[in-house]
């Protein structure tokens, strides 16, 4: 392309003081906010913050980077009250990640089903993005749990995404993943995913059913047979910590959380072309279509966190472009 776009944006402060938020779910009327000490928050459409209760039948992990994560609706939650949760808990000192289906009665949130359990972990690198595709299917994303070498192992669900068959059990969508930690799907039903890298190299990359993307045996532009190069990655010199992404408005807007930043990158030719920034470090972003909205993550231990942090902001932005 030989056109450069200028984004030009109106960011609104929604609701303040959450407590190391993960993940942003909405019912089209009120936003519900995952908390890694195991809270979720529902936010009403005036502002008001209400801290909501989850009980799950295992206490969480305090192993890094471990707790409540990954967090997204049913299809039919209005009508059902259901959703699904990511959490890390310990058994036997070592930290398990499980996905579980959660029911909420308008107050507080219980745990009724757990889909996928015994997926050890390490000190780090949990994954836990949840999201839906276009079709209502689940799908989740899982660490390596700090061991490379289970990227590549078949047998192992680590350094995997997964989906949720008709079945109830779960199947391998792609590996050689170091640490996902965003989904999102564009207007033809193309699935991206954000990946940590090792210190830098993190990626953005098109999953394809099947394909290997490479860790730990291929990292950055590196190429092998039979293994995937990212669409774009940060290179070796520069970290970006990618999280949560959403496709907004032809854009694909990616949170970063050492980078501190959201990345708004063209999906055409997949370069960056803005940096909204100023807001610390960023864990996830999501869009209802009209506007995008993003959390901060500044009282994990890892920001600077202002009197206020974490915070919900909603973005409405406008593109310009110029030759």
């Amino acid at each position: 392309m030989n056109e450069k776009t200028a984004t030009t944006a109106t960011i609104t402060k929604l609701a303040t003081d959450l407590e190391s938020p993960w993940s942003i779910a909405s019912d089209g009327e009120r936003f519900f906010i995952s908390e890694r000490n195991g809270a979720i928050v529902r936010i009403e459409a005036d502002g008001s913050a209400i801290r909501e209760d989850v009980h799950l039948s295992e206490p969480l992990s305090n192993a890094a980077e471990a707790g409540l994560l990954g967090f997204v609706f049913q299809d039919d939650f209005d009508a059902s009250g259901r959703a699904y949760a990511y959490y890390t808990y310990d058994s036997n000192g070592v930290p398990v990640n499980r996905i579980v289906m959660l029911q909420y009665d308008g107050g507080k949130w219980r745990e009724t089903d757990i889909l996928l359990d015994g997926i050890e972990s390490g000190p780090f690198h949990h994954g836990g993005r949840l999201a839906l595709s276009p079709e209502g299917i689940l799908f989740a994303t899982i660490g390596d749990g700090a061991v490379p070498e289970n990227a590549q192992d078949p047998d192992s669900l680590n350094g995997k995404i997964l989906k949720l068959q008709v079945d109830g059990s779960f199947s391998i969508v792609s590996l050689g993943h170091r640490n996902p930690q965003g989904l999102a799907w564009n207007s033809k039903g193309e699935l991206y995913a954000s990946e940590h890298g090792q210190s830098a190299n993190d990626e953005i990359n098109r999953i394809e059913e099947g394909r290997n993307y490479g860790w730990p045996l291929i990292e950055g532009k590196k190429k092998s047979e039979g293994m995937e190069t990212p669409l774009l990655t940060s290179g070796k010199n520069e970290t970006w910590a990618p999280s949560g992404m959403a496709f907004y408005s032809g854009l694909l807007y990616v949170a970063a959380l050492r980078g501190e930043a959201i990345l708004v990158i063209n999906p055409e030719d997949m370069k960056i072309i803005d940096r909204i920034e100023g807001y610390g470090r960023i864990r996830d972003v999501y869009s209802d279509g009209e506007s995008l909205f993003f959390i901060t993550n500044n009282t994990d231990g890892r920001g600077s966190p202002s009197e206020m942090d974490d915070i919900l902001y909603q973005l409405t932005s406008f593109q310009v472009r110029k030759e």
